[in-house]
């Protein structure tokens, strides 16, 4: 399993420890450090649409109004931070954030 995120997110945070302790193998991929390619980011839009861009930071509001009206890949692209997280790629299934129904998929009962 991969987590795309930030290792300064308190989300993916949770999650990481959460899925370690029940011994799944987690790669942690800091979007921040490694950036996504156009490629990778568009198959994240392709699966979650504007739902991948977190409106309600304060990165996404400093961004300056061409960006705000730009794509969600030029949004990602330009500062990485705004991306919603945690991202959770296993296998063919896609998952965003650290809710109950995302714990509830990937974690054992």
């Amino acid at each position: 399993m991969i987590i795309y995120g930030l290792s300064t997110c308190s989300d993916c945070q949770k999650a990481r420890k959460a899925l370690e302790a029940v011994r799944k193998d987690v790669t942690f991929r800091d979007v921040r450090a490694d950036p996504l390619n156009e490629e990778q980011l568009e198959t994240l839009i392709a699966e979650f649409g504007d739902r991948l861009v977190d409106r309600k930071s304060n990165d996404y509001r400093g961004l300056n109004e061409w960006l705000k009206n730009s794509e969600a890949v030029a949004q990602i692209a330009a500062q990485p931070k705004v991306m919603a997280r945690p991202v959770l790629h296993d296998g063919d299934n896609w998952y965003l954030g650290w809710d109950e129904a995302v714990q509830k998929a990937v974690l054992p009962a």
